[in-house]
């Protein structure tokens, strides 16, 4: 690794770390940098997803003062979170190589749609009045999208977010703190299973994670006022950009 890659890394680090904790889909800034640095899809997702842990730890612990009261949310929810970043991340290591290449395609384009149309989702869901109980409903949605945040995981925390205004009636702020432990939950368990069974680029990891702490501290002071029309607009571009390149 060239100082030039591990500063690109570390800088990608320190955007997915900020963006994960606005919004989500900081991997979409991680991800296709390592493909573009000519690491393998499969080595640069699991390498990316251990690297941003820290980071998403860091995000969480920046949003201590909106998870108040949300223990008993949280208990409910980050079981069915554990459950599904286990699947994804054992089915990641036991599907081939070239299936993961096909499927994180249509992954990131999904993840794309997710970040334009999730100002819509919420101005839709929150005027519904949505009850505050955690319904089954919420939890097995939050299973399946710990699956895919261990398999791949690109915007899993605006499809958590997405979720939980479509739930539960609580103000943004507050389930973007709730969105933050649910995504470093998968990712974390996701991270145990492949430094078990898989090989990991840990100077890669570090690089990212390095950046990824900074960048969790930056996200949550920056996410409460910053707009997110321009954020997603980036994200949206580096997308697609990580699309051209896998095709």
């Amino acid at each position: 690794m060239t100082a030039a890659h591990a500063a690109i890394i570390f800088v990608a680090g320190l955007a997915a770390g900020t963006i994960n904790t606005i919004v989500g889909s900081g991997s979409l800034i991680t991800f296709p940098t390592l493909l573009a640095l000519g690491y393998p899809p499969v080595l640069a997702n699991v390498s990316n997803n251990i690297g941003l842990v820290p980071g998403g730890a860091s995000g969480a612990y920046g949003y201590r003062r909106e998870l108040a009261g949300q223990g008993p949310r949280l208990q409910r929810l980050v079981p069915a979170s554990l459950a599904g970043g286990i699947i994804g991340a054992v089915l990641l290591l036991v599907l081939p190589g070239s299936v993961f290449k096909r499927v994180v395609i249509v992954l990131i384009a999904v993840a794309l749609v997710l970040v334009v149309l999730e100002p819509r989702l919420g101005r839709r869901a929150r005027p519904a009045g949505a009850p505050a109980r955690i319904s089954p409903g919420l939890v097995a949605a939050v299973f399946a999208t710990g699956i895919y945040g261990g398999y791949f995981g690109a915007a899993q925390g605006i499809i958590l977010i997405a979720l939980l205004a479509i739930f539960v009636a609580d103000d943004l702020q507050r389930l973007n703190g709730a969105k933050n432990v649910l995504a470093v939950c998968v990712n974390g368990v996701a991270a145990i299973v492949f430094v078990l069974a898989t090989r990991v680029d840990w100077n890669v990891a570090a690089l990212i994670a390095a950046g990824s702490v900074i960048g969790g501290q930056v996200g949550a002071r920056l996410g409460r006022r910053l707009d997110p029309r321009a954020l997603r607009a980036a994200i949206v571009a580096v997308g697609l950009g990580a699309i051209a390149r896998l095709v």
